[in-house]
């Protein structure tokens, strides 16, 4: 079940993936250091909660469009595609080099992409299944877009105040995805939900047209991301297994046809949950998070990339990836991998 849609110009196929991890690791146990005074218990409680023991930061002087690089070029490589090939870049991120320009031209600069067009999604972490989703339907409709390179990259420890206990979560990295026009199946379906009214629980509050920054905004953390009111559990417990049910019958396959599933990777107790919902094994996903925190708009191609280079993801398997982030947004996509495709099954 689950058949590919094929548009009047064919499939759009994931023929490799790439991600990257920047260099700092930060343990826990240097959070609990730096937090011993203010929140003594908050670091056991958030590892106890979410599994994550460690992340990783990119140096001082490095901006998103630089981790985005990093993942694309191996991306790339991996595709035996140059720079020149791509024809569209999509990247997804909440933590861009600018407000404006977009990362993704940015990103086209510095990979000598001299023939692509760009554009930046900003759904938080439900970037990469939209990025994806949106860049399977143009390619479905528009028979000049061969080759399309979509990002998902996250850089939030750099917008986050140091004194800050949330940024217990925060951990930078990229990962990319080559898509190609193809006679073999890929993409099937996708699905979004959204609701606006939890637009301000977590979010940088100065620095858009609501609140232009001002010395006095910059001063007092407003500028920062910030956690002003917790989401209720119920968003991702329950909501994640709608989404899922809303793509399989979008893509008119059953929850059994599923092979595998990446979700947003920031508590693997609710990933447990909601695998239990929908009466699959845990076997038929991946998590990431407990060694490299919560990546954000990265999580899920990294988590993908991960999966496939620990062959846990075969050959004509269905895969669906599942987003989640503040505002809140979701979003879900499905793909059958290729069959015979050396490139990504090497």
């Amino acid at each position: 079940m689950g058949d590919s849609f094929l548009g009047p110009n064919g499939y759009a196929s994931l023929v490799s993936t790439g991600s990257f991890l920047p260099p700092i690791e930060i343990p826990n146990d240097i959070l609990r250091a730096r937090f011993a005074a203010i929140a003594p218990e908050f670091v056991d409680k958030m590892e106890a909660s979410t599994g994550i023991r460690s992340r990783w930061y990119a140096p001082d002087d490095w901006a998103t469009s630089d981790l985005a690089l990093k993942a694309s070029e191996q991306a790339l490589a991996r595709a035996g595609k140059s720079p020149e090939d791509i024809d569209l870049i999509i990247l997804g991120t909440d933590s861009p080099d600018y407000i404006t320009p977009a990362t993704s031209v940015v990103l086209q600069s510095k990979l000598g992409a001299k023939n692509a067009g760009t554009f930046d999604v900003g759904c938080a972490c439900a970037s990469f299944p939209t990025a994806i989703s949106n860049a399977a339907g143009l390619m479905a409709t528009n028979p000049n877009l061969e080759t399309v390179l979509v990002v998902g990259v996250y850089l939030m420890h750099k917008l986050a105040k140091p004194d800050d206990p949330m940024i217990f979560f925060y951990g930078d990295g990229a990962g990319a995805a080559v898509l190609e026009r193809s006679s073999e199946p890929g993409f099937i379906a996708a699905a979004f939900r959204a609701d606006g009214t939890y637009h301000r629980n977590w979010l940088i509050a100065s620095g858009g047209t609501v609140e232009p920054a001002t010395n006095d905004s910059v001063a007092g953390g407003r500028t920062a991301v910030q956690m002003v009111e917790r989401y209720p559990p119920e968003i991702n417990n329950s909501g994640w297994p709608r989404i899922v049910r809303d793509v399989a019958q979008n893509g008119g396959f059953a929850l059994s046809d599923i092979d595998f599933l990446i979700f947003t990777q920031v508590r693997k107790p609710t990933i447990e949950l909601v695998m239990q919902d929908l009466g699959l094994p845990m076997s038929k996903t991946h998590t990431i998070m407990e060694t490299v925190g919560y990546t954000g708009s990265a999580c899920i191609p990294m988590a993908l990339d991960s999966a496939l280079q620990a062959k846990k993801i075969q050959p004509g398997d269905l895969v669906v990836m599942i987003g989640s982030g503040v505002g809140y947004n979701q979003a879900a996509a499905a793909f059958r991998m290729p069959r015979a495709e050396k490139r990504l099954f090497g």
